[in-house]
């Protein structure tokens, strides 16, 4: 396989603001939904994380805008409802701000803001949630009581105001300010409740400040002090947080962790951990841990010690390379985690109660989704990130003449030019962009409009640059979507929509090179998923029908079968049936006419399934129509990351004569899905039976390499390589790169057992005996357990010295481990180019003889990895390899954190990257 390695692609990571978990802690005799992490960024994204017991799935980004940021987030959750001796769990609720007199509350399962509030105060800097009721055993008395069981909000602005934001009835309203401006207009910078009435804020004028919010009154006033001598004489109270006895924690623009009194309202205790601004707090639920980030970009854990109970710091690292802005804790259901982040974009994870006896593990700070497509036949290779998209023009490879650095950063910026550059005009944030295989067309969505262009080449002596012309959308097509796909044949345009309905836009070309050439039928054709009948206790609470997000979409190679599946773990296949048959420029007046009493009907959800069924409606003479075996196809552990089928061996089987569709969908060639799950497991349906392929009955996920199945990075896409004599997928993550050769089965391991089924098929089930479970080595959310052999070492233990350029540093080993750390490729400094040389072609050598044996092969060089596509191929089939060489021709697309422009630090102590050091 010949490799572009890109670093050129430019993807600018965004700050991390704010961090929020859905529950802080969920006792285990509890039942309520499964908790979310959101994270808020500075170009306005909201990101969605689901734990998966450590697994880290990013599930859905919600997109910003222009001149947008989310400086603050907040979870409330309704009171739950007994209906007809039914349990409803209340609904989870998520709100943000963004430095404006706006509250926002946002609907997941459209990815859309839901209602707004504001009022006349000033700016919104930071935003708390009420306790929640604590709940009474005497539900007859609690309800005699009158008590509203729901949360408010409290938000403090920059002009010292405290405002109640009530959220009664499922509505979001300003109810009042408790608190107008003083003379002085500090600013509230931070907020918590100390119980369900009681306000703790922190103020910029060195005073942190308890309100009663049911009258609004000053319970009292803590004074920090004067600020350092040379420094600010005012002291900016950064971070609050209350434990659980009612104990206040305070960071402050000091460094120093403050301890006062719940009850007296006084200090008990002090203590300087961070060289600079503590800028975020976090506490576990029992009170029993605090844990700190600063501007120092240190990470500091105090405990409780002695007779006393004084706090005292146990521990301290730098997890990040910029400033800990924020945290937010989790614990239950046999997590425990701290989440913090910050400029350098990735959130990392920490573990709570086992901290010091597990190890970190950073998220990636890319995207779930792949931003990179490519058009093989025209080696074009397109990008997209907020509101642009870059589309680069690759040449073949092949080597430079000179052997030096300079030499390789020449040739490599000759091999790639910029072709086509896009500003989608708007404030709207891209949401998905689709480059068809042929290179013509390009489609790009946001949460308001679907635009689609076509792309043709300039006049050689206008250079290599594409002509962008846009093509005209109909009405019924552009009102925002949240996936668009084309077809591989350029023929179809699934879209899915914000709210999940699935439709499919037929693309007609008569071949000229003008935009006017291209129509898009305003008939849509309206494809309804199976109803799964979900209970409506699971619907109307908690996260309602978020789960049924539409994530995944995959055409099959033929375009006549079209796949999509949600985040719980359902997949619908759709088949197209019918004879092509465009009748010329007529056609295309009936369909207009036609659309106009029937474009209503497409968008809406008044259509019935048996009306869908018995009048299907046709784009030149062909329908998609549910798959029949589709019920058949069972629900996966947990949400799909990959989606594809599997091409045919041969290119010609590809097409059919006349451009016919079979009426049969039963005679569709290309069925094969391969299906890989959050939590690692891959399977291959053969969607028109329904059922799981032979392959994948012979080759379950436990026969499959155990390195594989420990891998904690989520896979992002595959790519296939099929020949006469391979069948090869590539699947990528990440900081990984895994091939399998599902033409040979993986051999059983010793904990398994085989049977044959009615039909002959060997399928591997497991030992009845029981042993340790294989896979993912448990841990409480965060990485994997530090071995025993090194617990020894670490800070406040030993340290071990390495000498480097002369130089002696105290270097902590517990920041790395076997299977969280990067890996780095082991030269020896002192090796010359040409042993290098030589070595890396021996191990690709013996890499490549392990993988003709073993049927996998994998490698860690490529990290992190923002998408890798096909680049070349012949004109059959462009993702394929070279019918020429024999050879797959890939690009991957590279963006190293260390090339990404991250703002200035404050704080510059102990850069060891300015003597060639790594920081540490």
């Amino acid at each position: 396989m010949d490799i572009h390695r890109c670093r050129f692609v430019h993807y600018p990571p965004s700050t991390i603001n704010a961090l929020a978990f859905s529950h802080s802690h969920i006792p285990d005799d509890r039942q309520t939904t499964p908790p979310r992490l959101a994270v808020g960024r500075a170009n306005g994204d909201i990101e969605i994380w689901n734990p998966l017991n450590g697994s880290w799935l990013q599930e859905m980004v919600i997109r910003g805008g222009k001149d947008r940021s989310i400086d603050g987030l907040v979870w409330i959750q309704d009171p739950d409802e007994e209906v007809h001796g039914t349990t409803i769990i209340g609904k989870s609720r998520l709100f943000s701000i963004g430095y404006t007199t706006t509250v926002t509350e946002w609907d997941l399962e459209k990815g859309r803001p839901l209602r707004q509030a504001s009022g006349t105060h000033g700016d919104i800097w930071c935003l708390a949630a009420q306790p929640p009721l604590a709940p009474v055993k005497d539900k007859k008395n609690a309800a005699t009581t009158g008590q509203w069981q729901g949360q408010h909000l409290i938000a403090g602005c920059t002009d010292g105001a405290l405002v109640l934001y009530s959220t009664k009835d499922e509505d979001l309203q300003l109810q009042r300010v408790l608190i107008r401006p003083s003379s002085k207009k500090a600013k509230v910078i931070s907020v918590t409740f100390q119980d369900r009435n009681i306000v703790v804020a922190g103020c910029s004028d060195s005073t942190i400040r308890i309100y009663d919010i049911r009258n609004g009154t000053a319970i009292r006033s803590m004074s920090l002090g004067q600020g350092p001598v040379g420094g600010p004489k005012e002291i900016i109270v950064w971070s609050v947080k209350t434990l659980k006895d009612g104990t206040i924690v305070s960071g402050d623009s000091t460094g120093e962790l403050r301890i006062w009194d719940g009850k007296t309202y006084t200090l008990k205790q002090r203590m300087k951990s961070h060289r600079q601004d503590i800028l975020s707090l976090a506490i576990n639920s029992d009170g029993s841990s605090i844990i700190s980030g600063g501007m120092d970009r240190r990470t500091v854990v105090y405990k409780q010690a002695g007779k006393a109970k004084r706090w005292a710091e146990v521990s301290h690292r730098r997890y990040h390379n910029h400033d800990v802005k924020a945290m937010a804790s989790f614990e239950g259901r046999g997590m425990s985690v701290v989440v913090s982040g910050g400029p350098d974009a990735s959130p990392t994870v920490l573990p709570l109660n086992q901290f010091g006896f597990e190890n970190q593990r950073a998220l990636p700070f890319l995207p779930q989704e792949s931003i990179i497509q490519s058009a093989p036949r025209k080696r074009l290779m397109m990008s997209w990130w907020e509101r642009e998209v870059y589309i680069w023009r690759l040449g073949k490879l092949g080597k430079p003449h000179a052997h030096s650095e300079d030499a390789d950063e020449e040739f490599a910026s000759r091999n790639r030019k910029l072709v086509a550059k896009i500003l989608i005009k708007g404030e709207a944030n891209i949401t998905s962009a689709s480059l068809s295989t042929d290179g013509d067309l390009l489609a790009v969505a946001t949460a308001l409009d679907v635009k689609v262009f076509q792309l043709r080449a300039r006049r050689p002596d206008d250079g290599d640059g594409l002509k962008i012309s846009k093509v005209t959308v109909p009405a019924t097509l552009s009102s925002g979507a949240r996936l668009v796909q084309f077809s591989p044949d350029g023929k179809w345009l699934s879209i899915v929509r914000p709210d999940s309905q699935i439709a499919v836009g037929r693309i007609i070309s008569s071949g000229s090179s003008s935009a006017s050439s291209i129509t898009i039928l305003p008939r849509l054709l309206k494809l309804g998923r199976i109803d799964r009948h979900i209970e409506k206790s699971i619907l109307l609470g908690g996260l309602g029908s978020y789960d049924r997000t539409v994530t995944q979409a995959a055409f099959s190679w033929d375009s006549k079968i079209l796949a999509v599946s949600d985040l719980a773990g359902y997949i619908d296949t759709f088949v197209l049936s019918g004879h092509e048959d465009l009748k010329g420029t007529d056609a295309i007046e009936d369909e207009d006419a036609a659309s106009s009493s029937e474009s209503s009907d497409s968008d809406s959800d008044s259509d019935s399934e048996s009306e869908e069924e018995s009048k299907p409606k046709t784009a030149c003479g062909q329908h998609w129509a549910r798959n029949p075996s589709a019920t058949l196809i069972p629900r996966l552990p947990s949400a799909p990351v990959v989606l594809s089928f599997r091409p045919t061996r041969k290119p010609s089987q590809r097409k059919l004569t006349n451009g016919a569709t079979p009426h049969d969908p039963s005679s569709a060639g290309e069925d094969g899905l391969l299906v890989v799950t959050a939590t690692a497991e891959i399977f291959e349906f053969e969607v028109l039976k329904g059922g799981l392929s032979a392959w994948s009955r012979r080759n379950p996920t436990a026969v499959f390499p155990e390195e594989f199945r420990k891998n904690r990075d989520q896979a992002k896409g595959c790519l296939w390589h099929i020949t006469e004599s391979e069948q090869r997928v590539w699947l990528y993550g990440v900081g990984w790169l895994w091939m399998f050769d599902i033409s040979v089965d993986f051999p059983s391991p010793t904990t398994t057992s085989t049977s044959t089924d009615e039909s002959g098929v060997v399928a591997a089930t497991p030992s009845k005996k029981r042993k340790r479970q294989q896979g993912k080595e448990p841990s409480t959310g965060a990485g994997s357990a530090i071995p025993d052999h090194e617990l020894g070492t670490g800070i406040s233990r030993k340290t071990q010295r390495f000498v480097h350029d002369e130089l002696l540093v105290n270097h902590d080993i517990n920041n790395t481990s076997s299977s969280d750390a990067m890996d780095v490729d082991g030269e020896d400094e002192h090796s010359t180019a040409l042993e290098q040389l030589r070595r890396e072609k021996q191990d690709q050598h013996q890499q490549q003889e392990g993988a003709d044996k073993a049927g996998h092969w994998h490698t860690y060089k490529y990290r992190p990895i923002l998408g890798m596509v096909v680049i070349g191929g012949d004109d059959e089939d462009a993702g394929e390899a070279d019918g020429k060489t024999g050879l797959l021709e890939v690009a991957v697309v590279e963006r190293p954190i260390w090339e990404v422009d991250l703002p200035p630090r404050w704080d510059g102590d102990q850069e060891w990257e300015k003597s060639g050091l790594d920081s540490l």
